[in-house]
């Protein structure tokens, strides 16, 4: 136990994690790697344990706990070794109902948010576009206003959980030629007339649905605008924050599952009369892995800490995703090495994880883009602001 920041609730906590993700989760992995659709039934038991509520008011159906609880939340779902499945329940907890909790209001809460608690709705967060990746202000999707609803077209790109859930957290330019001070947020139902979505083939990730989106001329009704109008960029900067710090707690967390695999079957592989772990190049290289999973672990937990109180971290959320995916990717590269012919076999955990790994530096922002933004703030002292 890490007494800085978890205390003993947090541990009960964990161990019950671990316990339901074993019994209720773990003997399906195998079947929705390979089918990529992940049962209704399980986000229904996550909803009657209270996992999707961590953070979200009582008042909906939530427990509103501390950072820490959503942080082992995150941890544990690594350690199951299926990136889809945990992105898929991640995704729909912390990005479409983050935008629900924050700026919907009291009727789309009630609507969206409570069902989303209990695990009978699924959500999706729809702001990439084909061409645009990770410039948020050059999306092209447009919601524009007539009488009493919003007619929205445009296209949405790498959205998990974009095919199979049940509701859409989508950013539309309202007044485009404002550029990114002409974005909106709004709530869209699955099947409202104009909505279609296309499945996508990726390399890793296999049991999550990943979507490219289309919009046709939807109407959406006046009242399923979040929050003010134009203000949606300001919406997304400010939760990126949250969703950069997640990006580098899994992957700290799926480093850490790696390296202790590796450690245990190294403990009883043997060559040449020894096991593989006495033998010191081996040793220092897992030395090494090891300082760097605990340094980005520390990291997250602190960035973890000033969220929790407030702060406004986007510079350390941003440095923690761009350092944390990075490190999981060299850390999982090496952990494979060390498992030789073996790691290279779907049958051992390594492959998995090599193929789910590399999606941290490219998801929620790449690490080119976020360098950027880190020299703004580190070289222009460029200053971003939470919204208001």
């Amino acid at each position: 136990m890490n007494s800085m920041y978890f205390t003993e609730e947090h541990e009960l906590f964990r161990q019950s994690l671990k316990d339901f993700l074993k019994k209720e989760v773990t003997p399906f992995i195998e079947e929705w790697e390979k089918s990529g659709t992940i049962d209704r039934f399980i986000w229904e038991k996550f909803g009657e344990m209270g996992y999707f509520g961590i953070a979200y008011p009582e008042e909906y159906g939530g427990l509103d706990l501390d950072l820490f609880y959503t942080v082992i939340l995150l941890e544990e779902l690594q350690k199951i070794n299926s990136g889809g499945f945990a992105a898929a329940i991640w995704a729909h907890a912390y990005l479409a109902m983050t935008h629900i909790n924050k700026e919907g209001d009291h009727r789309i809460k009630e609507e969206y948010l409570t069902p989303s608690i209990s695990g009978q709705k699924i959500g999706c967060l729809a702001i990439t576009e084909p061409f645009g990746g990770s410039d948020v202000a050059g999306m092209r999707t447009t919601a524009i206003k007539k009488e009493d609803h919003y007619v929205i077209n445009g296209s949405k790109t790498f959205i998990t959980n974009g095919v199979y859930s049940d509701y859409l957290v989508v950013a539309a330019k309202t007044n485009p030629e404002l550029g990114n001070k002409g974005i909106s947020i709004f709530v869209i139902d699955r099947d409202t007339p104009g909505v279609s979505a296309t499945k996508l083939e990726k390399l890793g990730w296999k049991a999550s649905d990943t979507g490219e989106i289309a919009f046709d001329n939807v109407k959406v009704p006046l009242h399923n605008l979040m929050a003010e109008e134009n203000k949606g960029f300001s919406y997304i900067m400010q939760h990126f924050a949250l969703e950069r710090l997640i990006m580098g707690v899994n992957a700290h967390a799926r480093a850490e599952f790696a390296l202790d695999y590796v450690i245990q079957y190294m403990s009883e592989r043997e060559a040449f009369g020894r096991t593989i772990d006495k033998f010191q190049a081996l040793r220092h290289t897992v030395a090494d892995m090891a300082s760097e999973v605990e340094m980005c672990k520390e990291f997250n937990y602190s960035i973890t800490k000033r969220l929790n109180d407030g702060q406004y971290v986007v510079k350390e959320a941003s440095m923690s995703k761009l350092l944390s995916t990075k490190m999981a990717d060299e850390v999982i590269y090496k952990c494979l090495q060390l498992l030789g012919g073996y790691g290279y076999m779907e049958e051992y955990p390594l492959a998995r994880l090599f193929r789910d790994s590399r999606l941290g530096p490219i998801g929620g922002g790449t690490s080119e883009i976020l360098r950027e933004i880190i020299a703004k703030m580190v070289i222009d002292k460029k200053e971003y602001k939470p919204a208001t």
